[in-house]
């Protein structure tokens, strides 16, 4: 991994305290042994190929592998608990992961979980890499990761929201033109709930809302909304949650889907029965949110 990070067979081997001639035959060795180029050549250094990039994925798959094992024996050792990780993207934060953390922890008191928060594109890295052991979010468009399994859980609405008492709430009917009088907070290019509600009022014939602020942050966006007159698309469910807190309220208007909500795990791992529990809590969790909807 001293090659990728330097680009460079003198570098690498300086950091290594070996010399360039012994990496240089080392890789060519490995080269051979793997029967195909790892890393090209050039003038300005070196670089993984397709098969390189690959060999590298799986390597640090082993490494953080080990670490994780060596970090839960010692764990174990210790009196402590082993730790099974669960990533989650902000859009089941609020209602999915809470209840299927709470369903895992009556099945299996004896395994810790360790959580972690990120956008999908950062914690199918982490899964690939093995620093977490299932993933959650909002699916992308194209086939996962070499590796890597997926299942659909639930499709949720696009809802529009506000703060409680905005000047729209007092509506009975409202049309999309009518929401665009306000400026609004929209999520950034890129995302699916993004990109599905300008499809949505494409469809329709509108253009994509006069917005102010450009947000990721949903506590953020959850501040914006108190203090103004802005308005946010948000997931059903989501806005569900913060509409009982009465932090939100939602408008009587909707469109489409904000996305589909599923999870990711490494194939490898789908017979351990740790985080096969994690799994099933999860679909479990996912079941009860798609009756209740």
């Amino acid at each position: 991994m001293l090659l990728e990070q330097t680009g460079s067979l003198s570098e690498a081997a300086r950091t290594a305290h070996t010399t360039q001639p012994g990496l240089s035959k080392w890789l060519r060795e490995l080269e051979e042994d793997i029967g195909t180029a790892l890393f090209d050549r050039h003038a300005r250094g070196i670089s993984p190929t397709p098969a390189g990039r690959l060999v590298l994925l799986y390597a640090r798959r082993v490494l953080n592998a080990m670490q994780r094992a060596e970090e839960d024996v010692e764990a174990v050792r210790h009196g402590g608990l082993r730790r099974v990780m669960l990533a989650t993207s902000p859009a089941a934060t609020f209602d999915l992961v809470p209840d299927a953390i709470a369903r895992y922890m009556r099945l299996q008191p004896d395994i810790q979980i360790g959580l972690r928060e990120g956008t999908m594109d950062e914690l199918l890295s982490q899964l690939e890499r093995v620093q977490v052991d299932v993933a959650v979010g909002r699916l992308s468009g194209s086939n996962p990761p070499p590796g890597l399994q997926y299942e659909l859980l639930y499709v949720e609405p696009i809802v529009l929201v506000a703060r409680p008492g905005h000047p729209l709430t007092r509506k009975r009917s409202l049309t999309w033109q009518q929401a665009f009088d306000y400026p609004w907070i929209v999520w950034p290019v890129g995302t699916p709930i993004r990109a599905n509600l300008e499809t949505g009022l494409a469809e329709i014939g509108l253009t994509p809302p006069p917005y102010a602020v450009e947000s990721a942050s949903m506590l953020a966006n959850i501040s914006l909304l108190r203090d103004s007159d802005l308005l946010l698309a948000a997931s059903a469910h989501v806005a569900d949650h913060f509409v009982r807190l009465k932090q939100m309220a939602r408008l009587p208007l909707s469109m489409g889907s904000a996305g589909a909500l599923g999870m990711y795990w490494r194939e490898a791992t789908g017979s351990d029965s740790a985080i096969a529990g994690l799994i099933d809590s999860l679909r479990q969790s996912a079941r009860r949110i798609r009756e209740a909807g």
